[in-house]
């Protein structure tokens, strides 16, 4: 009975470990994958499109995740305050609409409205970008400055350190690596612990 329930434990363990998906991505250094997805306003947006600018804040993000809710307006603050300065926000919803109908196409473009989004909010219906950029949370974030070859990973993980109180954040992850990269320093934590719900996986 006790080998049983060691199997049970470590069937449900890898389980667990596999509903994670994926166990690979992107790290700080790495060259950013290219993609083009479809946007709320039904136009291809790709990250080649940018490639003119200094870099790009990729936001994994969704509708329903209470995380991702809470951090819609700084989401658009961020795009506010950097978009101007070469690094504007791409926005990209890569969850299981059947299983979870409120992060649906037709959902977005409603939330968006709601939220008067000033960026791309581009639908990753195959799931093939989260997955490829390693993306397991909403919000993650992916930080990219435009290099020799495409786009380079600079940044990876939370947007600041207070995911319930943007009064009572105390490091801004994402504005502090902007500042740095700006100022031709290299990003000084280049890697944070995503917060958020998981990613919803199709099954």
């Amino acid at each position: 009975m006790k080998k049983l329930m060691i199997l049970l434990f470590a069937f449900a363990f890898t389980f667990s470990a596999q509903a994670q998906v994926p166990s690979v991505g992107l790290k700080p250094g790495d060259t950013a994958i290219p993609f083009k997805l479809k946007n709320i306003d039904g136009k291809m947006v790709g990250l080649n499109d940018y490639a003119n600018l200094r870099g790009v804040i990729l936001i994994f993000t969704c509708n329903h995740c209470p995380f991702s809710v809470a951090y819609q307006d700084r989401i658009v603050a961020l795009n506010k305050k950097y978009a101007s300065l070469g690094f504007p926000v791409i926005a990209i919803n890569s969850n299981d609409a059947e299983a979870y109908p409120e992060d649906s196409y037709d959902n977005m473009i409603i939330r968006a409205a709601e939220k008067k989004f000033t960026f791309p909010y581009l639908l990753d219906d195959t799931q093939v970008i989260a997955k490829a950029y390693g993306a397991v949370r909403t919000p993650h974030v992916y930080l990219l400055q435009h290099a020799d070859n495409g786009f380079a990973v600079r940044y990876v993980g939370a947007i600041d350190d207070n995911s319930d109180d943007p009064a009572a954040v105390k490091i801004k992850y994402v504005e502090n690596a902007i500042t740095e990269i700006m100022k031709g320093k290299v990003v000084s934590e280049p890697f944070t612990k995503a917060i958020g719900c998981t990613i919803k996986w199709k099954k």
